[in-house]
């Protein structure tokens, strides 16, 4: 890390969040938005042209899942601190984004002084874990299996999300590049993992662990 100032790169495919964070940030001296990029093919090229201390990244990107992207950034710089900012609840994401090598996990109605915290952490080599994140670990480390879909693969839980939305088999092989074969096997899959015989189960699943927007 700089001795003067924290170098963020902010990797979200909305440049009306991106303006927002770069805002927030702002209000720290000792934090620097150096760049942004819209895409995962933007952030990679940034990343090896580039030094940063801290990539603060949205789950929700355009042509493939955030943690796709953790990954990659994870493999091309192993060093570079990666803040996962998501729309989604940490019950949903944040135990999974940690264990693929995240730094921690804010949702986007985090206050500056909490985003700004995080990226001072991070940047310094700590984790950042919120106190929902902590207790999901102490469930976990306790033996508690927690809610049913953390035993979905990342896949798994995309495609449980479009059916509970009311998505077709057809819709969710269009949005996900899958062919509908392949989305009926995951459909199989996560009715077995969880349980549930119909969609309206699901539905209701979904809603009460807010995994619907």
């Amino acid at each position: 890390m700089s001795n003067s100032q924290i170098r963020v790169l902010l990797v979200d495919d909305h440049a009306v969040v991106r303006n927002g964070l770069r805002a927030m940030l702002s209000s720290a001296k000792d934090i620097i938005v150096a760049n942004e990029a819209g895409t995962m093919d933007e952030a990679l090229h940034l990343i090896r042209a580039e030094n940063f201390d801290v990539a603060l990244l949205d789950i929700a990107m355009p042509e493939k899942n955030g943690l796709e992207l953790l990954k990659a950034l994870r493999t091309e710089k192993p060093r570079l601190a990666v803040l996962i900012l998501s729309m989604y609840a940490e019950e949903m994401y944040a135990l999974r984004a940690l264990k693929l090598g995240a730094a921690g996990y804010l949702t986007k109605n985090s206050p500056t002084a909490t985003l700004i915290g995080a990226v001072r952490k991070v940047a310094a080599g700590g984790k950042y874990i919120s106190p929902a994140t902590a207790d999901q670990f102490a469930r976990m480390l306790s033996g508690d299996r927690g809610c049913l879909h953390e035993n979905l693969s990342d896949r798994e839980l995309e495609v449980l999300k479009l059916l509970a939305a009311g998505e077709t088999n057809g819709e969710i092989a269009q949005a996900l590049c899958l062919s509908p074969s392949t989305v009926a096997t995951y459909r199989i899959r996560i009715f077995e993992k969880l349980g549930m015989k119909n969609t309206a189960d699901l539905t209701r699943y979904a809603l009460v662990n807010g995994l619907l927007l």
